[in-house]
């Protein structure tokens, strides 16, 4: 006989319990919500196409687990502007570089705030970083000391020590493996990782296994995920309390204390005046100075200082692994191309080992190759989102204040109505007649970091790291797949968030192209 009771659901697994609490609370909210929203009768707009909807969630539905490849496909089919109800967020899409130069440039103003983003208020101080921050006083004033102080070409270039050094520890990592394989991946997480803490904090933290204790990967991992701007909590800002059924809340207040727990140490490092000191003032000496100094009469707090550490420690650590680590993987892929890259590096270098960044201007096949790079793998696949302030006129549609923009870069690096052969890695494409374009931000069909007054701030700092090591891992070592490993055989995937990396790691072999040098080994 079943000792089962009518009320038996009780002893669900909570597991099994949770998914059926989180949607039947969802729908019975957003219907409230529908119904309100239908009485209210808000005034019609001339909106762009919006693909076909379900009522409650709108087009969530169609975003998937890869949203840049999702809204590509509707682009295909409903053209590169529309419409969507993402819940409750009304939302717009560009997918081509015609609009996202209306988006960016022509409306960049009315189009220059953000929507606080659950994840972002949570993990960047209430969204006073200058990545997240909404368009105001603040975000101008924070703007303007990153550019002027943090950031400026004569900033970037008195690091240029920190650079030089830390590739000379790459390729002493790399060189120690041979003739056994080496996990490229990591040997550049780590490279990206020194420079920008070097650089922002004064100290690296891959010696004597910070690194590693630290957690920084982890860190860095779970930051990408949980700000990948696509949680369904997003979509439902009237209901904050899905992030806690989700669990998305708890992840991002155990991520907040590793990352504040962290910078904590930091500044009580840098307040120490027996403390050793970089040869330059790091970026936390330049923001601690301002917050006792003053700048422009509006002072720093220090969860101010906090959150615009997080913006240079994240975005410059995770953006510079990515391009280097996607650029490997397709010159290792394209053995043409690779031959033809090493071949000028070595022609303007010559018989030094090291490569110098005097050298840089001189290597334009390598530049078009960066650029080809960022085309097919710009670092944040939707660019961080916009918000409108006011209504605009876009494509002659009238879209109201308060909507929230997408901009596909990832789309739009691969458009045949801007590029020939698209899905080819040919930076020939960039020698000759488009020798110009470049990914600044002038010109619309190459956005990987953004336009107009929300494009990164870092674009300078990033090139210089990511051209230096390139070069660098030419010169030193000629490449190869592991044997038995071919081309064909490299996993591909990538992984949304934020920012978008490949699952695998990139496992090669790396013969010395100069003579081992036993003394010159890295403190690693």
């Amino acid at each position: 006989m079943s000792t089962k009771t009518p009320m038996a659901f009780l002893s669900w697994p909570k597991e099994s319990f949770q998914p059926f609490l989180l949607f039947a609370s969802i729908f019975i909210a957003v219907l409230l919500s529908f119904f309100m929203k239908l009485k209210s009768g808000k005034r019609k707009f001339n909106l762009p196409p919006n693909p076909p909807r379900l009522p409650i969630i709108g087009n969530l539905h169609q975003l998937g687990n890869m949203p840049h490849l999702s809204l590509q496909s509707l682009a295909k089919k409903f053209g590169p502007i529309i419409y969507l109800q993402l819940g409750e967020v009304p939302t717009v899409v560009v997918s081509s570089a015609r609009l996202a130069k209306e988006v960016m440039k022509t409306h960049d103003l009315a189009l220059s705030s953000r929507p606080k983003i659950f994840s972002a208020k949570h993990l960047f101080y209430n969204c006073t970083d200058v990545a997240f921050s909404p368009y105001g006083a603040y975000w101008r004033h924070i703007r303007k000391i990153c550019i002027l102080e943090l950031l400026s070409a004569s900033r970037v270039q008195s690091y240029s020590i920190v650079r030089e050094e830390e590739v000379a520890r790459l390729v002493c990592r790399v060189a120690q493996s041979y003739p056994s394989t080496t996990n490229l991946s990591k040997m550049l997480g780590l490279y990206a990782n020194d420079v920008l803490c070097r650089v922002a904090f004064g100290r690296d933290f891959s010696g004597g296994g910070e690194y590693d204790s630290h957690g920084f990967q982890k860190m860095l991992e779970e930051y990408q995920v949980l700000l990948g701007g696509f949680s369904i909590g997003d979509f439902f800002p009237s209901m904050e309390f899905i992030h806690s059924l989700t669990g998305m809340k708890s992840r991002l207040q155990n991520t907040f204390q590793r990352f504040d727990k962290l910078f904590d140490q930091l500044l009580t490092e840098h307040e120490n005046p027996k403390r050793e000191k970089e040869e330059h003032k790091d970026l936390v000496d330049v923001l601690l100075d301002i917050q006792r100094n003053g700048y422009d009469e509006m002072p720093l707090t220090t969860d101010n200082i906090k959150a615009i550490i997080l913006d240079m420690f994240a975005g410059g650590t995770d953006t510079t692994f990515i391009a280097l680590d996607w650029g490997m993987t397709e010159l290792i892929m394209n053995p043409k191309v690779m031959e033809k890259v090493q071949a000028e590096v070595r022609r303007i270098v010559g018989d030094r080992r090291v490569v110098l960044e005097g050298d840089l201007p001189q290597l334009h096949y390598m530049k078009a190759v960066i650029k080809e790079i960022y085309r097919l793998h710009p670092p944040a696949p939707v660019l961080l989102p916009r918000e409108s302030m006011e209504e605009v006129n876009v494509n002659g549609y009238n879209i109201p204040a308060k909507t929230r923009f997408f901009v596909n870069a990832w789309a739009i690096g691969r458009d045949p109505e801007s590029w020939e052969n698209p899905d080819v890695f040919e930076p020939e494409r960039f020698m000759g007649s488009r020798s110009t374009v470049d990914f600044k931000g002038q010109h619309f069909e190459l956005i990987p970091f953004g336009a107009g007054r929300r494009s990164c701030p870092a674009i300078t700092f990033g090139t210089a790291s990511v051209e230096l090591a390139l070069a660098q891992l030419l010169h030193s070592f000629d490449w190869e797949l592991p044997p038995g490993v071919t081309a064909k055989d490299l996993d591909m995937t990538e992984a949304f968030g934020i920012t978008m990396h490949r699952i695998a790691n990139l496992i090669v072999i790396a013969k010395p192209h100069f003579p081992l040098d036993h003394n010159d080994n890295p403190k690693i």
